[in-house]
């Protein structure tokens, strides 16, 4: 998926110690532009690169946030 690829080379841009949600990795319109399905796939793909993959050196999972998105931590 182009998107996720795109998410996680976003996630070098930010500082250690950041909260962020995976919306935050896009610009306004990129987000905008995705269909709720492509959203909820990319969250759910996001969220195993995280939990069991690459990623998992350099991004936690944080708390969940008041509109139930999942929250990440950059290391």
């Amino acid at each position: 998926m182009k998107c996720l690829n795109l998410a996680i080379q976003e996630v070098e841009n930010l500082e250690s110690g950041e909260v962020f949600l995976v919306k935050d990795l896009f610009k306004g319109y990129e987000w905008n532009r995705l269909d709720t399905g492509e959203r909820r796939s990319l969250g759910a793909l996001f969220l195993k690169k995280v939990r069991h993959d690459d990623l998992q050196t350099v991004v936690e999972v944080g708390l969940k946030s008041s509109a139930n998105q999942q929250q990440y931590i950059k290391k």
